[in-house]
């Protein structure tokens, strides 16, 4: 993994910050908090507001008030707790910011029109909802951020912001920036963690790179795939990019295959062949004549070197029993939608599917995942990270539960969150472009693990470059990001040769 793009857990944090209490991290996190503020301040007159609450957290705050009121800066710091419980270091903290001229309010003033606002409340380690005096506080600050305009900066973690999980127990502050401390935690990135932190930066306190510990998890980035970006040869020809099938498409529901289908061939499947369970379904794509349109059954015929199954397949006795086929297939295989729904209610078919030599990658969205697993929606939500592992324990899949900051998953327990895309691909369809995506990819020869991290990179790469080009969020259509995907794609190719 990257170290880059390395992801710590809470636990795993506390250890590090441990294992350096001796370089004195507070008062780094403080300096680096000051310094962020002072380039951004429009003026050395404007006021600004922090809350500081009485943990380490607080601490980060007072470090960085004191700062400020040396450079001049009117600081007016709202302190909850009491002062003789606080760490011994933020105690330290406290009495510079004393010294340094500075006051500790209760209250917020009322005087407002603050340059910047500083949530040094509660930092990674909180567990239990925000109630009382500390909620009154988050919902003051965050109003006052709108009525001002004004930023508001999260020291660290957005207080009421589950850093592990991305979940806010209770109110939570809604940063426009985040400042976090030392490494990257994983509920900045998923879950309700993006509509939270806003823009995100990383300080490493001068620890560097290597922290003397494996990283939990990773972001997706373009390295861990970049080897499988090999330029075609001139002397190829459509064989040399494989042939994947996809299953689905039952009454009123042949949009989803086809989607699928046109993904994988702007992704460059060298052919694609649809087994359309419709009876009446056409036998040509007129927008896309290039796929190959069957019958389900004629889908096994064919020398595959990836199959995917799902995309608007329905959950009838047919497609159960095509399923069942598929499972018994010796090529990678992409389930998706109806046929996650099909296996969650099928225990021969799940052990089918645990059993299988072949590789297997999952799609699922929340959803999907809670019924695979015999769960409410809101607990698969509660713990993406967890629940994205145990698919893929349980079923020895690679595992991509979708949504905001999708969580892949592999058989081996490693894990990583993808930060590409935004809110345009929640639209009907854009999960069957992701299947036609992973599919084409598996098909091309692509490893399981690189190939899932780069479609769903890639994705979200795509909606975002529509989201640019001002085509979206809104209203941005599933059948517009597969061509995109062919400029990303190609983009990515053209940086490697």
């Amino acid at each position: 993994m990257p170290t880059s793009a390395a992801l710590y857990l809470s636990a795993s944090l506390r250890q590090i910050e441990a294992a350096h209490a001796q370089h004195d991290l507070m008062a780094r996190a403080g300096e680096a908090a000051a310094a962020w503020a002072l380039q951004r301040l429009p003026e050395r007159g404007a006021p600004v507001l922090v809350l500081a609450g009485p943990g380490n957290n607080g601490g980060d705050a007072l470090e960085m008030a004191a700062l400020l009121c040396r450079q001049g800066i009117t600081v007016h710091l709202v302190f909850k707790g009491l002062h003789a419980c606080q760490p011994a270091d933020a105690q330290r903290a406290h009495a510079r910011f004393i010294a340094a001229g500075g006051t500790c309010l209760t209250q917020i003033p009322t005087t407002g029109g603050f340059a910047l606002i500083v949530d040094g409340l509660f930092g990674i380690g909180l567990s239990r909802p925000l109630e009382g005096e500390y909620a009154a506080l988050i919902h003051t600050a965050n109003a006052l951020a709108q009525t001002w305009r004004c930023p508001l900066l999260a020291l660290d973690c957005p207080s009421g912001l589950d850093a592990d999980s991305g979940v806010c127990r209770g109110a939570a502050i809604i940063a426009s920036h985040t400042l976090s401390f030392i490494a990257a935690k994983p509920g900045l990135y998923t879950a309700e963690g993006p509509d939270h932190c806003g823009d995100i930066r990383i300080d490493d306190l001068g620890l560097g790179p290597d922290l003397g510990y494996p990283p939990d998890g990773a972001l997706v980035h373009p390295q861990d795939f970049r080897h499988c970006l090999v330029p075609r040869r001139r002397n190829s020809h459509k064989g040399s990019y494989g042939s994947i099938g996809i299953i689905g498409g039952a009454h009123a529901m042949l949009g989803a295959p086809l989607l699928a289908g046109r993904a994988a061939l702007k992704l460059g499947a060298g052919r694609v062949f649809l087994g359309l369970l419709d009876p009446q379904a056409p036998s040509v794509d007129f927008v896309q004549p290039e796929l190959m349109l069957r019958k389900p059954e004629a889908i096994f015929d064919v020398e595959l070197s990836a199959l995917a199954c799902g995309p608007g397949m329905g959950r009838s006795v047919h497609a159960a029993a095509l399923l069942e086929r598929a499972l018994a297939t010796t090529v990678p295989l992409v389930l998706d939608a109806d046929a996650l729904n099909i296996l969650a209610f099928e225990p021969n078919l799940q052990t089918a599917l645990r059993t299988r030599r072949a590789p297997v990658v999952l799609t699922p969205h929340p959803a999907e995942a809670a019924r695979l697993l015999d769960l409410e929606t809101a607990a698969v939500q509660d713990d993406r990270i967890a629940m994205a592992q145990e698919l893929a324990r349980r079923f020895q899949a690679w595992v991509a539960l979708k949504g905001c900051g999708t969580l892949i998953a592999d058989p081996d327990g490693r894990w990583w969150i993808n930060t590409t895309g935004n809110p345009g691909l929640a639209s009907a369809g854009s999960g069957d472009v992701l299947t036609g995506l992973v599919t084409a990819l598996l098909g091309q020869g692509w490893p399981s693990t690189e190939a899932l991290l780069a479609a769903c990179h890639l994705h979200g790469a795509a909606a975002d470059r529509l989201a640019a080009a001002g085509i979206g969020p809104v209203g941005m259509c599933a059948s517009e990001i597969a061509d995109a995907a062919r400029q990303c794609f190609n983009a990515w190719l053209a940086a490697t040769a």
